[in-house]
């Protein structure tokens, strides 16, 4: 199987709302329509910098997907990455996609400077905290929303 790990671009817009919807779903979500052209838009714009996406593709099929965001932080002088979403088709999880799109972000935050990337998961989400606890340091925060 051949794994290739690329930015998401405008023709994308299918296989992205087909991943994007599944993740929502999985997460029990459901957002308007505006926000997923607005979503998308911002992702495919090369004016906005600060946020991205990349799409996972196994043997040239789109399988996952990752977004991430850029930010100041009053604790660094560098910007921090923030990776918002991660998702990978239930029939591909355990072949390495999600830590292929993790190690992506990884890359690509090193490359713009932004050595910290951290991201958010439900305390129940096992399966993949089985991931993240390899390839990240759990931290004592906890969310709190308004």
């Amino acid at each position: 199987m051949s794994l290739n790990i690329r930015p998401l671009k405008a023709e994308d817009e299918t296989e992205w709302r087909r991943l994007w919807s599944a993740y929502l779903v999985f997460y029990e979500s459901s957002l308007p329509e505006e926000v997923h052209k607005t979503t998308f838009a911002r992702l495919v714009d090369p004016e906005r910098t600060q946020q991205q996406a990349l799409l996972a593709e196994l043997d040239g099929k789109a399988v996952g997907l990752v977004h991430y965001i850029y930010h100041a932080h009053n604790w660094r002088v560098e910007d921090v990455c923030y990776l918002q979403d991660l998702y990978a088709d239930p029939e591909v999880r355990g072949q390495g996609i999600g830590r292929a799109l993790i190690e992506a972000v990884y890359k690509a935050a090193d490359e713009n400077g932004t050595p910290t990337v951290y991201w958010l998961t439900q305390d129940f989400n096992h399966n993949a905290r089985q991931l993240y606890d390899r390839i990240g340091t759990l931290t004592p925060f906890i969310k709190y929303q308004r």
